[in-house]
C-alpha cells in the first residue's frame, strides 16, 4: 500500500529548465541541446553537480561552467543560463499534490542551487510548499539525485519504507535508483499521462 507520494519540482510541478536552456541556445546561436550536453559530461563532478550540492557558489559555478563550455568549443554565459531556470507552475500537478497531502505523506525531492528558505516565494509557491510534510533540497543536504542517499533521507524523514512510496520525476536517471530501492516510479513526460498513472497507484482522484 502506498503511504507517501514524492515529487520532483522542476519538470514535474513546474515547467522544467529545458525550455529555458533551449531559448538561451536559440538566442545565442548555439547548438540545440548544448547545455544538457555540458551537464551530462562528468555528471557527478561537473560545475552543475557541485553547485547543486552546495559545494561552490554561483560565481564559482559560472566560471567553471563557462570553462566546461569552452572545452567543447563554445562560449556560454553561466549566470545567464541560471537566470532562465524559473518555470511556470503546472496547476493540475499542484492540485494533485494538494489532494495527495490530504490522504498520504508527501515529500518534495529537488536538486537546486539555492535553498528555498533563502529565496522569495510567490503566494502560489508558498501555498504549494505548505502541502509537503518533508522537503529535501540538494543545496541543503549536500547530496543530489540520483545518489541513493538522497532518497533514503526522504524516507527516513517521512518514516516510511521505500516500497511504500511513489515517486515522480522527469528524468529517468533519477528514477532508476528509486525504483531499485523498491519505490513505484512515474516518469513525467506528459503531465496528464503521469497524473493518470499516479491516480492508478494511489487509488483516488487527483483531477476534476
Amino acid at each position: 500500500m502506498v503511504q507517501a507520494a514524492l515529487f520532483d519540482l522542476g519538470g514535474v510541478i513546474v515547467v522544467g529548465p529545458w525550455e529555458g536552456f533551449a531559448a538561451y541556445e536559440r538566442e545565442n546561436g548555439l547548438p540545440e541541446g548544448l547545455i544538457r550536453r555540458i551537464n551530462s559530461t562528468d555528471p557527478d563532478s561537473n560545475a552543475w553537480a557541485q553547485m547543486e550540492r552546495g559545494e561552490i557558489g554561483l560565481e564559482e559555478f559560472a566560471t567553471a561552467f563557462e570553462e566546461e563550455a569552452l572545452a567543447l568549443g563554445y562560449r556560454v554565459h553561466g549566470m545567464a543560463v541560471l537566470n532562465g531556470l524559473s518555470g511556470e507552475m503546472r496547476p493540475a500537478v499542484a492540485e494533485a499534490v494538494r489532494r495527495c497531502s490530504e490522504r498520504l505523506k508527501t515529500g518534495l525531492l529537488t536538486n537546486n542551487y539555492l535553498p528555498m528558505a533563502s529565496s522569495e516565494r510567490s503566494a502560489e509557491m508558498a501555498e504549494l510548499m505548505g502541502w509537503f510534510d518533508v522537503v529535501v533540497e540538494s543545496s541543503v543536504v549536500g547530496v543530489r539525485k540520483p545518489d541513493p542517499a538522497f532518497y533514503t533521507m526522504a524516507c527516513e524523514a517521512l518514516g516510511v519504507e521505500p516500497s511504500a512510496c511513489v515517486f515522480l520525476d522527469d528524468l529517468g536517471v533519477n528514477l532508476k535508483p528509486a525504483r531499485a530501492m523498491g519505490m513505484t516510479t512515474i516518469k513525467v513526460v506528459d503531465p496528464d499521462e503521469a497524473l493518470a498513472e499516479l491516480e492508478a497507484v494511489v487509488g483516488f482522484s487527483l483531477r476534476g
